[in-house]
Order: structure tokens, then C-alpha cells, then sequence
């Protein structure tokens, strides 16, 4: 048993190194070694010695892909570490930093001889009931503590995670666009029901380009009393988005003003219908929007915007449109 002259870290502190592999909250090997003051080595020969009593729902060794995930999580909590502004105490936040870093990081990647383990919170409580130095009870209480605190964020949090893929935390590592993504996850949130008051105008405007840049490769609108004002609004979407609007003949845009418009942002077809009542946004063929006022008033008047997830709505509106 080899003890260390470190202090015990809170619970908050043992978050930032629990990470989620196969859908479990885990921590490092050496994470738990250096919170329980002991050598890696150690904790590993205990589990070894007592094998039987670790499962592999409570240890078990990494994949080399899985390690490439734990090592893209450490450094976006590095970086969300980074933006913090230092407090007026900042000889306590120096200490924080220095004690709840990852050994993972602290290893520089390349010094480790083996594909490290991972203990469960089942695991953690095992291995605490068998290292009997002084400071195990109450790191074993602060760890079990963590592990609650962190379910009930990823609880709170669980509509943003859940739609995280793999390839979008590559994104985060790779391509530095963190915040574009959970921003855009944010919009999505944003614009799946929303009501707007009257004079609320500059919010309900841009919530439709919010919808409008979306598109990837085509946008439809059906509203029958649009004016010149949506084209500011379509200026917005990206280079090359086909761009097909259903009105009626009550409708007051100008032929000189559409072709205008195509010269710099094509294409813009404009077709007459009589046929709705209701006004929509189809972004290309798989997310529509119903919208309680014509794309001309927003703001005027209190209405509602409402995402329909259901696809075959979607199937229902196209079949219904005879040009």
C-alpha cells in the first residue's frame, strides 16, 4: 500500500473525470488510483487478486477506439476549463486545475504501456470496500457522490445528448466547432413549438431563417399572402438552395423582384394554388413547419410555430400539390 501526501478532492471536483463509455459513467484506472492515493499498478493487482468480484459490468479494459473517445472528452473539458474567467481566488482554482486533470492527459497520450481499465460506480464501490488506507471512506463517499451528481446532469441534459453521434464528438475534437453544435442543438429546441406576442417581430423573424438556413438543398413555403418582404428572409439561405413558394393569387411580389433575386440568389420559383389555408415550410423533403400567420405579419399579431415530426405528413402535403 503506497500512500501520497494529497488532499482529498471534493465530489464536484471527481465529475470532470468521469467520462461515458458504452453508455456507462466510468473512470480511469489511474483516476481512481490517484484519488485513493495509490499506484496504478496496485489497484489493478487488487482486482486481479479478487477477480470474481469484478464483473465486466463493473471493470473492464477499454477498446483502442474507445481510449480515442475518452481522450476527445478530456480535451473538451479542457477547453470548456480554458474559457472560465479566474476568480478572485485564484490560488484555489490553480489547485483545482492542477488536482482534477485526467492522468490520460497528464500521460501525454503515448506513455502508457497497456490499454488502461475503467471502473463503474459498482466497481468503484467494490475496489473501496477492499483498500484499507486512511483516506478510502471518505473518497469512496465523495466518488459515489459524483456519480449521482453527474446522472442527474446527463438526466437534465439527456434531449441534447442523446442526439450527439459519434462522428458529431469527432467534430468537436477534429474540426473545434463544439459550440456550432450544440448551438444549432439549441435552435433545434428552440424552433420545435414556439408562440410569439404581438410586437415580438425581430424574434419571429429570425426564427424562420433560423428554419431558412437549415436547408441544404431545398426549401418550400406555402402561404397566400406573401409580399417582397420574404426575399430578405430567403437571402439568408445557402448558396444553391432551390427555393419553391406555393401562394394564391392574393399574393403581392413582383416578377421584376423575383428575377432580380435569382440573379443573386437562385433559384426562386413562385407557383399560384388556391387549395391551402394554412401556411408551411418543407425543408428538403424531411422537416416541416407549420406556421399560425402569413411570413409578411410576423410579429403583428400573437401566433404559434410548431415542428411535425411526422414524416408522412410531409408525403400527405406533396401529394396534394398539383402544379
Amino acid at each position: 500500500m503506497e500512500e501520497n501526501e494529497l488532499q482529498i478532492i471534493s465530489d464536484e471536483e471527481i465529475k470532470d473525470l468521469i467520462y461515458i463509455v458504452r453508455g456507462k459513467q466510468v473512470m480511469l484506472d489511474s483516476d481512481v488510483a490517484n484519488l485513493y492515493h495509490y499506484k496504478t499498478k496496485r489497484i489493478n493487482e487488487t482486482v486481479n487478486r479478487n477477480k470474481e468480484r469484478f464483473p465486466e459490468s463493473f471493470c473492464f479494459q477499454l477498446a483502442k477506439e474507445e481510449l480515442e473517445d475518452i481522450r476527445i472528452q478530456v480535451m473538451n473539458k479542457k477547453n470548456n476549463w480554458s474559457q472560465f474567467a479566474t476568480s478572485s481566488n485564484e490560488k484555489e482554482n490553480n489547485l483545482r486545475s492542477q488536482i482534477a486533470t485526467s492522468s490520460l492527459e497528464k500521460d501525454s497520450y503515448g506513455g502508457r504501456r497497456y490499454v488502461p481499465y475503467v471502473f463503474t460506480e459498482q466497481g468503484i464501490a467494490m475496489l473501496s470496500g477492499l483498500l484499507k488506507n486512511q483516506t478510502a471512506v471518505q473518497v469512496s463517499i465523495n466518488i459515489m457522490n459524483a456519480f449521482v451528481k453527474m446522472r442527474k446532469f446527463l438526466k437534465s441534459n439527456e434531449h441534447i445528448f442523446e442526439r450527439l453521434t459519434t462522428v458529431e464528438y469527432k467534430l468537436l475534437e477534429y474540426d473545434k466547432k463544439f459550440d456550432k453544435v450544440f448551438n444549432q442543438l439549441d435552435i433545434e429546441e428552440k424552433i420545435k413549438q414556439k408562440i410569439f406576442f404581438e410586437g415580438q417581430i425581430w424574434d419571429s423573424y429570425n426564427l424562420i431563417v433560423n428554419i431558412i438556413k437549415r436547408a441544404e438543398s431545398k426549401i418550400l413555403i406555402i402561404d397566400n399572402y406573401i409580399d417582397d418582404s420574404i426575399l430578405e428572409m430567403l437571402s439568408k439561405k445557402k448558396n444553391d438552395v432551390e427555393v419553391i413558394i406555393l401562394t394564391s393569387s392574393n399574393s403581392n411580389i413582383l416578377k421584376l423582384d423575383i428575377q432580380k433575386f435569382n440573379k443573386e440568389y437562385p433559384t426562386l420559383k413562385i407557383a399560384k394554388i388556391e387549395k391551402f389555408h394554412d401556411r408551411f415550410i418543407v425543408i428538403d423533403n424531411k422537416e416541416l413547419y407549420h406556421c399560425g400567420a402569413s411570413l409578411k405579419d410576423l410579429g403583428k399579431k400573437c401566433f404559434g410555430i410548431n415542428r411535425i415530426d411526422d414524416v408522412d405528413y410531409i408525403e400527405s402535403l406533396r401529394k396534394n400539390i398539383v402544379l
